[in-house]
């Protein structure tokens, strides 16, 4: 499995968060456009901004559910792969990284290390080693 395949899960997270972000502000522009219902006449703009916000709001809720169930199936595959990995640190490693989105130096924090060099290294050389492997089998 390649750095951009064990990445996935983290940037499908990333993504996720963006919608959220972008749900928030179309939802705090709708609540700003609520027309007043006082039976007096008005112009047509306020209604056609709440329906307008009302269905970006419905699609992009859709989008984050759809994303979600993506996110579920890639943490999956993820998780499964990695107890596939000999070497219990680097399974430990690897789920810190990939499957938390925690950085090298929380990681050498985590397993006891005082240098982030010491897991990134063996991250490295446990992806090249695994590349090395995969193109044989090709």
């Amino acid at each position: 499995m390649t750095k951009e395949e064990l990445s996935r899960l983290y940037n499908l997270n990333r993504e996720i968060e963006a919608y959220f972000r972008k749900l928030e502000r179309l939802e705090a522009a709708a609540d700003s456009c609520v027309p007043i219902l006082d039976g007096m006449p008005r112009a047509r703009g306020a209604s056609d901004r709440v329906s307008r916000y009302a269905s970006e709001i419905h699609d992009l809720k859709a989008l984050i559910d759809c994303s979600v169930q993506e996110c579920f199936c890639e943490r999956s595959h993820l998780e499964h792969y990695i107890q596939t990995v000999k070497d219990s640190e680097i399974r430990m490693i690897l789920s810190l990284k990939y499957i938390n989105g925690l950085s090298f130096r929380q990681i050498a924090f985590s397993l006891g290390y005082r240098e982030e060099s010491v897991p990134r290294k063996k991250h490295n050389e446990f992806l090249k080693m695994t590349e090395i492997s995969e193109r044989a089998v090709l």
